[in-house]
């Protein structure tokens, strides 16, 4: 069986996780593109609490990101990442008729509750099904969805926003809100009757192949357990996992700076360098730093697998990205820049996987 039915398994979950992935982060950070496309200027939005009301959602993803993972080990994936896709469908939908700052904090703080889980259930539902020499590879493939999603994300919103202005009476920037925030409603239910939670459970495996899988899944996991044992508080407080979350928030820190604030970036060309872009010319500009880190990650994350080297899988890119974006305070032009700040996009997009 071997590699035809993790093969199987993988064309079955990953593009549909992937999918589902699109629709999450977009939701996260199409405030980025409300922003420069009039919603600042609507709700009189000062920079500082721009990059409040984007930052706030983590706040509630990250008081109830562990206990949401501990749900769906209990209650299934399947139920549970579609309890969290309706009700942060609701809320991101309800961003489209915000009426000033204070309703807008509270309903991202409120998006972050919701979505709280969603990433880390994924990546913990991967386990589920592929073994440690096939992970960041699928982890790969699904967390395409972050540059995708910014890369396709950007030219859907600014349509969105353009074409949207005075559709249902909203202004372009609330109904790019309501329209990206219904996929998320509707996908709840889909998800219900399509993801498995486990081989053993899978229709669309026969009996020999989810038997096998589940047999070869249990015995990586019994290695694992019999060499680490890891309760909750020791997964909570060891300075391993202290010290790799700190090595993950600098890499996520760049991977959000880049989602919320690369739009005004862009949209401040005009006045640093007397270049003018329209609304859809600035959406095509912010994706191209995301189509090429889309490409280097599958490939980086594949070479990461097929060496079994991890360290410099994560540090090399980390160290090249974090480097590069420093040098764009000095380059003398908008190409030059969104050089720089593509190499910054390609170096965080390789690290995540690994």
């Amino acid at each position: 069986m071997g590699n035809a039915v993790w093969r199987k398994a993988a064309v079955r979950l990953v593009p549909y996780l992937g999918l589902l992935y699109f629709i999450n982060y977009l939701d996260r950070v199409n405030i980025g593109f409300a922003g420069p496309g009039g919603m600042s200027k609507e709700l009189a939005l000062t920079s500082t609490a721009f990059g409040f009301a984007s930052g706030v959602f983590f706040i509630g993803y990250l008081l109830l990101e562990v206990p949401s993972n501990l749900a769906l080990h209990r209650f299934g994936a399947r139920r549970w990442i579609a309890r969290i896709m309706i009700t942060w469908g609701i809320i991101a939908t309800a961003v489209a008729f915000v009426p000033n700052q204070t309703v807008l904090v509270i309903l991202r703080f409120l998006l972050g509750v919701a979505e709280a889980g969603f990433f880390p259930g994924i990546i913990l539902y991967l386990t589920y099904w592929f073994p440690a020499a096939y992970r960041a590879r699928m982890v790969a493939w699904f967390m395409v969805a972050i540059p995708i999603s910014t890369a396709v994300g950007s030219t859907i919103s600014s349509l969105l926003i353009q074409g949207g202005d005075g559709v249902f009476g909203l202004t372009g920037w609330r109904f790019m809100f309501l329209v990206e925030g219904v996929p998320a409603i509707i996908l709840a239910f889909v998800t219900w009757f399509y993801l498995t939670d486990r081989p053993t459970d899978a229709k669309w495996l026969t009996p020999e192949e989810s038997q096998w899988m589940q047999g070869e899944l249990d015995r990586e996991r019994q290695q694992t357990e019999e060499k680490h044992h890891w309760p909750l508080r020791k997964a909570l407080t060891h300075g391993r996992v202290i010290g790799l979350a700190f090595v993950y928030f600098g890499n996520v820190y760049g991977l959000y700076a880049l989602g919320f604030f690369l739009p005004t970036i862009i949209s401040g060309f005009q006045k640093d360098y007397g270049v003018t872009f329209s609304i859809i010319q600035r959406g095509l500009i912010t994706a191209v730093p995301y189509v090429l880190g889309a490409i280097a990650m599958i490939f980086w994350a594949r070479h990461g697998d097929r060496t079994g080297e991890r360290v410099w899988h994560v540090a090399l890119p980390m160290i090249i990205g974090g480097v590069a974006i420093p040098v764009a305070l000095y380059l003398g032009s908008p190409f030059a820049v969104m050089i720089a700040v593509s190499v910054t996009a390609i170096g965080i997009c390789c690290a995540l996987p690994t």
